[in-house]
């Protein structure tokens, strides 16, 4: 018997996560580590539980996430769209309420590139008179 899965791929920044969403009681598996072991930040496991908490779906489902790529606070934004994802694919009664907080909503935002005669994107060199 196959168990009801839930898929969804979210992204942010470099970040790539793809999204598991199996019914269950609540346990949010990240890498093989648990959410509470892979984020030492509450802030970051509140961005992560945000579309459940929107939802008011936080005990009925367990997440099972591979996440790759970027910095922990850009991991957790795409685990947020990941999770939010999975939950319109569970029920599409949820668009309204996920589409209002903004969780489908894919990030554009970006790293600007180093320009050339620059030290970064916008920092010129330090100018001196003599």
């Amino acid at each position: 018997m196959a168990q009801v899965q839930y898929y969804g791929t979210g992204r942010r920044k470099h970040s790539v996560a793809r999204v598991h969403l199996v019914p269950g009681d609540g346990n949010i598996t990240i890498n093989g580590r648990n959410i509470d072991e892979y984020f030492d930040l509450e802030t970051l496991k509140l961005i992560v539980r945000q579309p459940l908490a929107e939802t008011q779906t936080e005990g009925t489902y367990d997440l099972k996430v591979t996440v790759d790529g970027g910095g922990y606070t850009g991991q957790a934004g795409a685990i947020r769209h990941g999770v939010a994802r999975a939950l319109l694919q569970a029920d599409p009664e949820y668009r309204l309420t996920l589409k209002k907080a903004g969780f489908l909503t894919r990030d554009a935002r970006m790293k600007e590139r180093k320009k050339y005669g620059l030290k970064a994107a916008r920092r010129a060199p330090q100018f001196s008179k003599r």
